[in-house]
């Protein structure tokens, strides 16, 4: 097993191994005693995972719950969040008890941010299901739901207790929905480690999948606890998804998360380079990684589509909007664009 040691607001580890699922309540009864746990699950991942999680917690002696939902990013919404906070209050689920995450970033971010408000907060558990919220959604604290006008337009920052990974789980996936979670794994290695980039460039990303997961949530790990509250650092991790995010949005979230910001990783390094704002074209490295992985690479939408829901991104301030800048392979800089010039920009990488 390797254990990630995460300092930020709580301290916490992160356990990557094969078949951890079974040892569920014995690695929570490691940090609590036995309580009452309410499990917030999908309706793919319960019929897959949620009985080998229920059963282990309740051998260890956890009085368990379970609400499921309509899997998809349409579910996370004000309407889900406000359906899971009233099945909590009927489970009288009280400051001692928690919050157990099953599933990929859509459980997680809901999960985690009814954690952070019921009872003004309550502890919570992820177990993460898909490689992408195994290495990104699931570490760091950031939690929220979407609404009509963007993506995460609503959440907090709440750090979870434990992050149970158990890459098993990721031999359910569909073929897409791995790729989902390679393009955020490309996006680790251009922000911060050309080694990791060409991993995955190489060599076949699921031959060496725990070291992977490992290398990633190690690298978010040293930014969160940097600089926890995204008021600067933190921000490198927003590589791709910018853009990333308006296509979303644009496709009525039929592009999912990871192929979006494929496509906005693309795009703003393409456009980086033509600007002027870097000296090395990193584009032509990055559209092959994507497309050994299948992954898109071009956007369906033109550039005034995107920056009609870009200026409500959640990381403009004012006239000003924060882009992450490649200037290598393994290095990234934050850049800030006046709004009005965000369009042209856009275009530059279309």
């Amino acid at each position: 097993m390797i254990t990630v040691n995460v300092n930020a607001s709580k301290e916490y580890k992160i356990l990557i191994d094969n078949d951890l699922l079974k040892d569920t309540g014995e690695l929570v009864c490691n940090i609590y005693p036995p309580c009452k746990a309410v499990i917030i699950t999908d309706d793919i991942v319960d019929s897959f995972y949620a009985g080998t999680v229920q059963t282990s917690l309740e051998k260890s002696g956890f009085s368990t719950h379970k609400y499921v939902f309509k899997n998809g990013e349409s579910s996370k919404s004000i309407q889900t969040l406000t359906d899971i906070l009233e099945f909590l209050a009927q489970c009288k689920l009280s400051r001692s008890d928690l919050i157990i995450a099953l599933g990929g970033g859509v459980v997680g971010d809901i999960a985690g941010f009814c954690a952070s408000i019921y009872l003004r907060g309550i502890k919570f558990i992820q177990i993460p299901t898909t490689f992408l919220s195994a290495i990104d959604s699931s570490v760091g604290g950031k939690t929220g739901v979407n609404l009509e006008s963007g993506k995460n337009l609503v959440g907090a920052f709440w750090q979870p207790s434990l992050v149970i990974c158990d890459y098993s789980t990721l031999n359910t996936l569909p073929e897409d929905v791995f790729a989902s979670g390679v393009a955020e794994a490309v996006k680790y290695g251009v922000i911060s480690s050309k080694k990791l980039f060409d991993e995955i460039a190489n060599n076949d990303i699921s031959s060496n999948i725990e070291q992977i997961i490992s290398e990633c949530v190690s690298i978010k790990r040293d930014i969160v606890n940097e600089d926890e509250f995204d008021l600067g650092t933190r921000q490198l991790l927003n590589f791709g998804h910018t853009i990333g995010h308006c296509i979303e949005k644009q496709s009525n979230f039929k592009i999912t998360h990871g192929h979006a910001v494929a496509i906005g990783m693309c795009i703003i390094s393409k456009a980086s380079f033509k600007s002027g704002l870097c000296d090395y074209d990193c584009t032509p490295e990055i559209i092959n990684v994507l497309e050994k992985y299948n992954l898109p690479t071009v956007s369906p939408f033109d550039a005034k589509t995107l920056f009609a829901t870009a200026v409500s991104d959640k990381k403009r301030m004012g006239d000003t909007i924060t882009l992450v800048i490649p200037q290598k392979i393994g290095k990234c800089v934050l850049h800030k664009m006046e709004i009005n010039k965000l369009c042209d920009f856009i275009s530059l990488g279309l």
